[in-house]
């Protein structure tokens, strides 16, 4: 008789995604991303609740778009250099005492984090999240539907990430749709009723 196939698959047999090693350039392009629409759409509202030609609004969300990214980049680079100075001084600290051939330790090294990489990552979401406000509302002359536009893209840009971001880490996609929708919603509303507030209490804009 020919060998029975087996009824079960066990761990062995099924190929396990390891959703924790995707986390450091998966936080830096998720961040960098929700960042970059987020704070890019919140700043175009602000600007937009005082200012009502797109000139202004394109401008304020170019230069947002500049320094945002550049700021990101920086934060994200200081950030994982510094963890990856702290794993350096613990893998020494350890190799004083260990009897490996070395493959183990060239194997850690291959783990560690990347402050290029991770920099890199964050600008390019950034700009990718940035960009997604300012195309909406770059052709369209008229206000109302202007404002209108950018909280549609955005909203489904959010939806988009959230479901991107749910998708590479294994969560769940709704929820984490959901919670970005939600977050970028209250973010631009604020920001757009602060502003408007100021400028209606008579500060000259």
């Amino acid at each position: 008789m020919g060998e029975k196939s087996k009824p079960f698959q066990t761990i062995d047999d099924v190929k396990v995604i390891d959703y924790a090693k995707r986390s450091q350039w998966l936080r830096a392009a998720v961040l960098g991303a929700n960042d970059g629409l987020l704070s890019i759409a919140a700043l175009m509202m602000g600007v937009g609740a005082v200012r009502k030609d797109s000139k202004t609004m394109i401008l304020t969300g170019m230069a947002g778009l500049v320094a945002g990214a550049c700021s990101m980049a920086i934060g994200e680079f200081v950030s994982v250099y510094s963890q990856y100075d702290i794993e350096v001084s613990q893998m020494k600290r350890e190799n004083q005492y260990s009897t490996s051939d070395g493959k183990e330790e060239e194997a850690r090294d291959d783990h560690l984090p990347n402050p290029w990489h991770a920099a890199l990552a964050s600008t390019l979401a950034f700009a990718a999240g940035a960009a997604v406000p300012l195309l909406g509302a770059a052709f369209i002359e008229d206000y109302v539907v202007r404002l209108v536009v950018i909280m549609v893209v955005v909203s489904l840009a959010l939806l988009g990430f959230g479901g991107l971001a749910a998708l590479l880490g294994g969560a769940h996609v709704v929820k984490s749709s959901l919670r970005m929708l939600v977050g970028g919603l209250l973010a631009m509303g604020i920001t757009f009723g602060l502003t408007k507030s100021f400028g209606v209490s008579g500060v000259n804009m």
